[in-house]
């Protein structure tokens, strides 16, 4: 392990080299390219190993920020050319939720989708068995028609059943041949997944290729290792889904082999005891770290919120799920990373049709945010100019938003609640954490 230019056994990390380890891991504190094409976006695929997928689109779609992040300003529809429009090089799957993969990573996951269907075969009251039927019709159904998006043949079920079947039972057989890897996805058009058979969409040779669980879970923890730079195993094993059960054997042997170094870092310990972390053997500790981001809520930073908590102190949930009376940050807010700390929260709307980007909330986080908000107005500017917006309104809502409008040059926009309080309601914090955070895809 290398710690600036002297070579020795690393047993122990602050809390700062850390969050400077993961940070670099994470494709941060580099200068973002001049231009930005094809080879720096499948650059920045490959390091992080996937784009996670999301509906929402208030401000953006999740999967164009992480490279916005890492990035700047680039052309979405390059992303989408390369990723929706090429299956020769991505494809998607259930690699952390739907996510977008290298397509030569897929092999890794047949252990999964098969373990996945025969649990749901085996399983009496599973949808499956009492919808064998419209399963044997979609596969009948792709194979007379190549690939199709779910719309196309939900009106094929439609015209040709006479409404047998809901249309909600096509797009979930669907979604059962998607887990079980016997539909993948040939590309996306408006964001709407195309489905074809395996056989239709991947070459022979991947197709035929099947890696064992054991050999498919080490490559994945040293995937999520190298991503991560440093982490916990719960850390390690939440980046691709894995069970504890499956990768603590896999762990002890990276170590043994020397792929990833025990460490301890104060203030990640557990009731006191020392938590297991671990290094990647190629990890870099920067001695500074300088960047500015907007980060998604489902950016590998972030997504696993108690990760967040012990590395950055930062207790995020997203309240889209929250009744908005009872919201305290804003609907879709996103963390503002700057250097190696994540120092405040922004509510963001885009107005496509007026647009204008409008900051909904400003947060400051602890105090951490002070003196800078002028690397956080940059930030905004180069969104807005990003989506190509020619307005930023912000509206005075959080601590932050009128420092932000300040350093702008804008007024603040007054903050008017659009749902009234009920007399009796209180927001204690336990209150805005949703049952779950992704929202499925349509």
């Amino acid at each position: 392990m290398v710690l600036g230019s002297v070579d020795f056994v690393v047993t122990s990390l602050s809390a700062a080299q850390a969050q400077r380890i993961a940070l670099s891991a994470q494709g941060f504190g580099r200068a973002h390219p001049a231009t930005t094409g094809i080879r720096q976006l499948a650059s920045t695929i490959e390091r992080l190993g996937l784009l996670q997928l999301d509906s929402v689109n208030v401000f953006e779609r999740s999967h164009y920020l992480p490279v916005f992040s890492r990035l700047g300003q680039y052309n979405k529809a390059d992303l989408d050319r390369l990723t929706f429009a090429n299956t020769s090089r991505y494809i998607e799957y259930w690699a952390h939720e739907a996510s977008i993969i290298p397509l030569s990573t897929l092999p890794l996951w047949r252990w999964k989708m098969e373990a996945t269907k025969q649990r749901h075969l085996a399983d009496p009251s599973s949808w499956v068995h009492a919808h064998s039927g419209m399963l044997d019709w979609l596969r009948a159904e792709l194979a007379a028609t190549g690939p199709l998006p779910a719309s196309r043949i939900e009106y094929d079920a439609e015209q040709r059943r006479g409404g047998w079947w809901e249309w909600s039972d096509v797009k979930r057989g669907l979604e059962f041949l998607f887990a079980w890897g016997e539909v993948v996805s040939a590309g996306r058009t408006r964001f709407e997944r195309t489905y074809g058979l395996a056989e239709q969409v991947l070459p022979a040779d991947l197709l035929a290729t099947s890696v064992p669980k054991a050999e498919a879970i080490r490559e994945l923890l040293l995937r999520a290792s190298r991503a991560h730079g440093i982490g916990t195993a719960s850390d390690l094993s939440d980046y691709y889904r894995l069970k504890a059960v499956d990768t603590a054997p896999v762990l002890r042997d990276l170590v043994a082999e020397g792929e990833l170094l025990p460490v301890s870092v104060p203030g990640w310990e557990t009731a006191g005891r020392n938590r297991e972390v671990y290094l990647h053997r190629d990890a870099r500790v920067p001695r500074r770290m300088e960047t500015a981001a907007l980060l998604s809520p489902f950016d590998p930073v972030v997504w696993e919120r108690s990760r967040a908590l012990r590395m950055f102190g930062f207790h995020y949930r997203i309240e889209i799920y929250t009744p908005e009376h009872k919201r305290i940050f804003g609907y879709y807010t996103l963390p503002v990373l700057i250097d190696n700390r994540i120092v405040g929260r922004i509510d963001l709307k885009n107005d496509r049709q007026n647009r204008v980007l409008r900051v909904q909330a400003a947060w400051n986080e602890a105090g951490m945010a002070t003196g800078l908000e002028g690397r956080i107005a940059e930030l905004l500017r180069s969104a807005a100019a990003w989506q190509g917006l020619d307005e930023i309104v912000v509206v005075d809502r959080g601590d932050l938003a009128r420092p932000l409008a300040a350093e702008l040059g804008l007024p603040v926009v007054p903050w008017v609640r659009s749902v009234p309080v009920p007399q009796e309601d209180t927001v204690p914090l336990d209150e805005t954490v949703p049952t779950g955070e992704t929202v499925p895809l349509g």
